[in-house]
C-alpha cells in the first residue's frame, strides 16, 4: 500500500459560514496503480488532491503515505514529504519563463541539494524519457503546449518520486498533444510509478486503470477500467471530427 485515507474530512470555515469539501473519504491506492479522479466542479476532487499532495491538511480523519500518518504534520515536515515522495504536474505547466527546459527540470534538484553535475545528468535523463532531448536548451516560449507539459513531466520525474499527482495535466492541450502526454503516463506507470490524475475528460480517464467519481465531497464510485475499455478509448482518433463539427465544416465551405 502506498497511500490510504481513513474517514477523511475537510471543512473550510469562516466566522460566518462553514463549507464541507470532503466527507468521510476512505481510499487505498497500491504501489503501481494508475488512478483517475473525476467529478463536477465543487465535488471535492481538487481538495482531495491537495491533501494527497501534502499541500493541505484534513480537518478530521487520517492520511497515511508510505506507512506514515501525516495528517497532523507541520509545514516543514509536509515540505520534506513532498520533496521525498511526490512529483506534481499541473494544467498550467508552471515553467519559469526565463529558464530553459533543462534548467526548469533541474530546479527541484537544486532545492534538494543535489550536486550540479548530478542534477544536470538526472534532468537530461528525464527530458530524454519524455522525448525532449533535442529541446532541452529551449525556453518555454520556444516550446509548444505539448512540449511544455512534457518538460513539466520531466521536472516531476527528475527526483524519482514513487507518486505522481496530475491536476488536469491534459486540460490545456489539444487532443493529439493530450494523447501523447497520456502515452508518457502509461509508459511511466508500466515502470512501476504510481499516478493519480484529476480530469474532466472521460476518454482520458478510460486510459487509466481505475476511476474514482466524486459528488458533493463524497466518493460515489470506485471503478476498475478493463483493458478492453482502455483499448477502445485509445482507438478513437483524436483528430476525427464529431458529426456536429463535420456539419459546421460543411456549412462554412459552402
Amino acid at each position: 500500500m502506498l497511500l490510504q485515507t481513513v474517514e477523511l474530512q475537510k471543512v473550510y470555515s469562516t466566522n460566518i459560514i462553514s463549507v464541507t469539501a470532503l466527507t468521510n473519504v476512505n481510499l487505498t491506492v497500491q504501489e503501481g496503480e494508475f488512478v483517475a479522479i473525476m467529478g463536477p466542479s465543487g465535488s471535492g476532487k481538487s481538495t482531495l488532491m491537495n491533501i494527497l499532495g501534502c499541500l493541505d491538511r484534513p480537518t478530521a480523519g487520517q492520511y497515511i503515505l508510505a506507512g506514515e500518518d501525516i495528517s497532523n504534520k507541520n509545514d516543514n515536515e509536509l515540505a520534506r514529504i513532498r520533496n521525498q515522495y511526490i512529483g506534481f504536474i499541473f494544467q498550467s505547466f508552471n515553467l519559469l519563463p526565463k529558464l530553459t527546459a533543462l534548467e526548469n527540470v533541474c530546479l527541484p534538484l537544486v532545492y534538494r541539494g543535489v550536486p550540479t553535475k548530478e542534477r544536470i545528468m538526472k534532468a537530461e535523463v528525464a527530458l530524454e524519457a519524455v522525448g525532449l532531448a533535442d529541446r532541452m536548451h529551449h525556453l518555454p516560449t520556444e516550446l509548444s503546449g505539448g512540449q511544455q507539459q512534457r518538460a513539466a513531466i520531466a521536472r516531476a520525474l527528475a527526483g524519482n518520486p514513487p507518486l505522481i499527482l496530475g491536476d488536469e495535466p491534459t486540460g490545456n492541450l489539444d487532443s493529439r498533444s493530450g494523447q501523447e502526454v497520456m502515452e508518457i503516463f502509461q509508459s511511466l506507470n508500466q515502470q512501476g510509478i504510481t499516478i493519480i490524475l484529476v480530469t474532466h475528460d472521460e476518454q482520458i480517464a478510460r486510459q487509466t486503470k481505475r476511476i474514482l467519481r466524486f459528488i458533493d465531497g463524497m466518493m460515489q464510485s470506485d471503478e476498475a477500467v478493463t483493458p478492453i475499455q482502455a483499448t477502445a478509448s485509445l482507438s478513437q482518433d483524436p483528430t476525427k471530427l464529431s458529426s456536429d463539427e463535420e456539419e459546421l465544416k460543411k456549412a462554412v465551405s459552402e
